[in-house]
């Protein structure tokens, strides 16, 4: 099968070399940005009576602080410094860290304030405030405050920057004749630093001016160069300050009610009501100056965003987002590696029900929960003087049980999850030269006989000293622990290659082997594969032509099986993209696999293939200027393949329009066509004298899918706001031919569903009409810092069938006159900060 297909070695040497000569020239030419002094610094000044959070600055002592200045433009091109000059100065106290800044501006009309939730941005300007208290150059935080008082904050690290992190502080901004005065008081308790008398931070400001899209930093970040946190300035005259005890607890109540389907046992359908009211708690407390305990103790996801249902007819597992704040917030460690997928905690039971096998049984599901119950979970990190980051996490999931009837009415229950234990530890050691090394162990313990899983990894990332060049490579052994049995499997991942200037490169070498599975805790779609990959990139960050900026990469991707060693892919891949001087971006990308590849995974049996035919896509992608009221996105692919008629054609259209400051409405629209696609449809084992064989049958079909949502919000100030999200999916798929897929991978022509397959006469309809349509409405009011009352109505209807309706008006309405799920839910929550409590019962 293999003798004729290009060897590795010899594929990788035509790739690289041909690579190289088109990139010559480019290379040749590589752009000089402009050269500043790096490394400012400003000292903070100590104060000893206190700073009211008002927007106003007018305390006589701000005028006595070092002032920053001179901020260097980052974007939209790297480079020119501030016409509208920004003034920002630190203070601070044995408590807080306070940072007052003044913009400069043309007129209060080019001063963009649009409301938004809690990080969100929309259309405004925004001061930052970046600090890197252990001035390791890898990890920091971000403070932001927009004109109209909407407060943001992040995380920073190895995994690039992470806005789902909240910490509870103060600021306040307000508009002066020309200007605009942003006033931050940030709690020591809501930073990590060590135990010195004299602390050097990391330090950075940053503001944009959303009337000219420019972005501006104090301390000048060049696109160019690799890495965020290395570019900062340093913060000294921080003397004598000590981390306070960091206590803070947050007790929640909440009240929920649900009114939701039930099939009964003859196949109708029945309408039962959950009523629940509950209450738990998250807690902080600082262990020491450097970690933190996090705990959340019987939490409530009854609020999180619905997920995105598909049709699925791939051979892999869909992923989905994650949305609970607890595995969202301070989280940077444990997904290093990307070892951690946390929606496997709390997620679909282990041993879910399968309605064929039960129904085989002579049983009727009548309720298969899809999701398991977290009872308590608990994180542990911090880093220490040394640069060792240390992350700690537990979550305990309870049991869950399916309810069934037998063929005589009588219901009984199954356990489909055991009580379940999930474990992470992670040694983060930052280096010189934006460089790490980390350790990670995930950890899977099951109550009864269901298996166990643990895997452990390593992480390394060596940097020269100019950070231009760098090596990264990641291993791994998984292990799975069965009653008398074990299973272990590995990966290795070594890439390196330029990492900073206009033109940059990387190779890669990677490998899964057959048996490596890391899913009990973390998500992996494809094993068993040894993949080399080279990515040229050339970006050109200075305006030319009619361009303020454009970034291109060529990437060639090479494929082999590690067990047994045959090729399996081989494709070539490019993009280009662009943003215009009226700030209109644009965008092509193309996709060539130019040989008869071989798919190991669509048909489901172990060491059975699929000649996957050459193919070719094209597509473009445009997006219009958001300072406008109304902005639009399009996005258009077409791919084309050598196989019967197969082709495929999507687009989307996602206009926005902003009414005003405080009301906004974006709508999308997807559809994707693929006519004469060709996929697994069957499979049967026969057994004969020389052993099992199997017959994989694929169908030829066509699949349309239609994907409508509509998200508003309407926000009072910057501390109350509604939300909307609404959201119907449809995919059908019709099959029109089958085949037998054959030894070789090809597609024989067969008499399926006829010929012997059925014996019984009952033929499969394999055609599916799939909706799913979901409503999420929330009014939230963070009425103190940290405390918030929410109130959420869902919708939730999804439907799969095998009739297929050919319209859509009439699929919809089928759609939403089915059975539904209705639920509301009230949630309360108090921020109690042990500081601030302290010093209130101290008064009274």
């Amino acid at each position: 099968m293999m003798n004729c297909l290009p060897k590795p070695v010899f594929v990788r040497l035509v790739v690289l070399l041909l690579m190289v000569l088109m990139c010559q020239q480019a290379w040749a030419q590589e752009r000089k940005a402009p050269v500043f002094a790096q490394l400012k610094h400003l000292k903070a000044l100590r104060i000893t009576e206190p700073i009211k959070i008002d927007g106003a600055l007018n305390e006589e002592i701000w005028q006595q602080a070092d002032i920053a200045t001179d901020f260097i433009q980052n974007r939209p091109n790297p480079g020119p410094k501030e016409v509208h000059p920004t003034h920002v100065r630190i203070l601070y106290d044995d408590d807080f860290i306070y940072v007052g800044a003044v913009m400069h501006d043309v007129s209060p009309d080019s001063i963009f304030r649009q409301l938004g939730r809690r990080d969100d941005l929309g259309n405004t300007d925004f001061f930052g405030v970046f600090f890197d208290t252990y001035n390791d150059q890898i990890n920091g935080f971000g403070f932001f405050v927009t004109p109209a008082g909407v407060q943001l904050d992040a995380r920073y690290s190895s995994n690039g920057e992470d806005f789902t992190w909240n910490a509870v502080w103060e600021s306040s901004a307000r508009i002066e004749s020309n200007s605009w005065v942003a006033e931050m008081r940030i709690p020591y308790s809501a930073l990590r630093f060590s135990s010195k008398p004299e602390q050097l931070w990391g330090l950075n400001f940053m503001r944009n001016r959303q009337s000219t899209r420019q972005g501006f930093f104090w301390n000048h970040v060049d696109p160019a160069i690799n890495g965020f946190v290395n570019q900062w300035g340093r913060l000294t005259g921080i003397k004598n300050v000590e981390a306070p005890l960091r206590l803070s607890l947050t007790p929640y109540v909440s009240g929920y009610v649900e009114k939701y389907p039930v099939r009964n046992g003859d196949g109708s359908t029945r309408y039962e009501d959950n009523f629940n009211f509950s209450g738990g708690m998250d807690v902080k407390y600082g262990i020491n100056d450097a970690f933190t305990l996090d705990m959340t103790l019987i939490p409530d996801f009854s609020q999180v965003q619905s997920d995105n249902q598909v049709l699925n007819l791939s051979p892999f597992e869909v992923q989905f987002n994650e949305y609970r704040p607890f595995f969202m917030e301070g989280t940077e460690l444990f997904n290093k590696g990307g070892f951690l997928y946390s929606r496997r905690i709390g997620g679909m039971p282990i041993n879910y029900l399968d309605e064929r096998e039960e129904h085989k049984q002579g049983n009727t599901i009548i309720e298969n929960p899809r999701e398991t119950k977290m009872l308590n979970g608990t994180k542990i990190s911090g880093r220490t003087q040394s640069g060792l980051g240390i992350g700690l996490f537990n979550a305990v999931v309870g049991k869950q049980f399916a309810t069934l009837e037998d063929s005589e009415g009588n219901r009984f229950q199954k356990e489909t999850q055991p009580l379940t234990n999930y474990n992470i530890l992670v040694l983060d050691q930052s280096l010189k030269n934006n460089s790490y090394v980390t350790l990670v162990n995930t950890n899977v313990l099951r109550a009864g006989s269901t298996y166990d899983a643990n895997l452990t990894g390593m992480l390394f990332r060596v940097a020269n000293k100019g950070n231009r060049y760098a090596m990264e490579g990641s291993a791994a052994l998984s292990q799975k622990y069965y009653p008398g049995d074990a299973q272990l499997g590995h990966m290795y991942s070594v890439g390196g290659g330029k990492v900073s200037g206009n033109f940059q490169y990387r190779f890669t070498h990677s490998m899964k082997s057959d048996t490596y599975d890391p899913n009990d805790m973390g998500i992996n779609f494809i094993r068993n594969t040894v993949d080399e990959d080279l990515n040229l990139r050339y970006n050109i960050y200075q305006p030319f032509w009619k361009l303020l900026n454009m970034n291109t990469q060529l990437g060639a991707q090479y494929s082999r099986r590690y067990k047994p060693d045959d090729f399996q892919n081989f494709v070539i891949y490019g993009r280009v993209s662009g943003t215009f001087r009226n700030f209109l971006s644009m965008g092509t990308f193309f996709n060539l696999e130019p040989v008869v590849t071989y798919d190991f995974f669509e048909p489901r049996v172990n060491g059975r293939y699929y000649a996957f035919p050459v193919n070719h896509s094209i597509g473009t992608w445009i997006s219009s200027d958001y300072r406008k009221k109304l902005a639009l996105d399009v996005e258009l692919n077409y791919r084309t393949f050598d196989e019967h008629d197969r082709q495929s054609f999507s687009y989307s259209i996602a206009p926005r329009y902003r009414v005003n400051d405080k009301l906004m409405f974006v709508y999308r629209y997807n559809r994707n066509i693929r006519l004469d696609d060709m996929g697994y449809a069957n499979h049967f084992t026969r057994t004969t004298d020389a052993g099992r064989s199997h017959d994989i049958i694929f169908g030829l079909r066509d699949v349309n899918t239609v994907s409508n949502e509509l998200t508003s919000s309407y926000i009072f100030n910057n501390r109350m706001s509604l939300s909307l999200r609404a959201r119907h999916y449809w995919s059908k798929a019709e099959y029109n031919r089958f085949f037998r897929l054959g030894d070789k991978g090809e597609l024989l022509t067969d008499a399926y569903p006829n010929g012997g397959y059925f014996a019984d006469g009952e033929l499969p309809n394999h055609n599916i009409n799939f909706n799913t349509f979901n409503i999420d409405m929330i009014y939230s009011w963070w009425f103190a810092p940290g405390s918030e009352i929410s109130l959420m109505w869902k919708n939730a209807i999804l439907e799969s069938q095998g009739d297929i309706v050919p319209r859509y008006h009439e699929n919809f309405t089928r759609t939403i006159t089915g059975p539904q799920t209705n639920s509301l839910s009230l949630r309360i929550l108090y921020f109690i900060d042990y500081q601030v409590l302290k010093k209130q019962l101290s008064k009274s």
